[in-house]
């Protein structure tokens, strides 16, 4: 009974993984089609006539590489900047005396059940405003801040004991100290995790960018990707599978490489 049971929880996870990877399989698959083949074997994970013209295509009529560098100063940007906030955010909602810290806390979490088209209209009239409209700036600017960033880092130091800076105190260490040398190293992987998931969030972000970006040259590759499945650009199938494997891949390779750190911060967090 017990390989019995054993074997259809395997059959399970395998038959999970196969949904989960089949539409990563199809991008990659039909990315390396012609058009033609596409459409007629569109289900077909392995092309019958390999082709590289797809790729081709998008440098050809698409600055894919400033497009690609916009996609990664944009979310290189976003992600230091949050991570800086979050950490000394954290840091001060942890470990500093501060009159009605906690009320300021639950009311920052609270921002995370606020939907984003409630503060939309209200961050494109300012950055009009600011004359940042089709700049990689306007879309970086309104997202300086993440709250389940402060939340997680948050957490992590709640599980740091006070002992140790208490012992640092002692010795009349500068907060500026403690926080390098002492909180930065027992969280750095929590740092990690939560900076990866930033980048990734930011690489992969359509809707704020679509409202701000109007010119080709200033696009990221989520937006590139829409001109080649939305009615004004076309139904070039198979160039718009090639753009989707060059989105994903950067995100995809850091969350393989990290997907360890960022696991265990959600675990983590959720347990304390």
């Amino acid at each position: 009974m017990k390989i019995n049971k054993r074997f259809w929880v395997h059959v399970l996870f395998i038959v999970i993984l196969l949904v989960i990877a089949y539409p990563l399989l199809f991008i990659l698959a039909n990315s390396f089609k012609p058009l033609k083949e596409a459409y007629h074997t569109i289900l077909s994970l392995i092309p019958a006539n390999f082709t590289f013209s797809n790729f081709t295509y998008l440098f050809d009529n698409l600055p894919l590489l400033k497009i690609t560098w916009n996609t990664f100063f944009v979310a290189t940007v976003i992600t230091v900047v949050k991570l800086a906030v979050a950490f000394f955010a954290a840091y001060s909602f942890t470990y500093c005396r501060i009159k009605g810290k906690q009320f300021l806390y639950l009311f920052i979490i609270a921002t995370l059940f606020i939907p984003f088209t409630v503060s939309m209209i209200p961050n494109y009239l300012l950055i009009t405003k600011m004359n940042l409209i089709d700049t990689s700036w306007g879309v970086i600017l309104p997202q300086f801040a993440d709250a389940m960033g402060i939340f997680l880092l948050t957490q992590t130091m709640r599980g740091i004991p006070k002992s140790l800076l208490e012992v640092a105190a002692l010795d009349n260490i500068s907060q500026g100290k403690i926080m390098l040398n002492v909180i930065f190293p027992l969280t750095r992987h929590a740092i990690t995790s939560t900076g990866i998931w930033f980048f990734i969030t930011s690489w992969n972000e359509f809707v704020w960018p679509v409202l701000i970006l109007k010119s080709i040259d200033q696009y990221t590759l989520p937006l590139a990707m829409q001109t080649y499945i939305s009615s004004e650009g076309g139904t070039n199938f198979t160039v718009a599978m090639a753009i989707s494997l060059i989105t994903m891949f950067v995100p995809l390779v850091l969350y393989i490489i990290f997907q360890k750190y960022i696991i265990g911060t959600f675990v983590s967090a959720g347990i304390k």
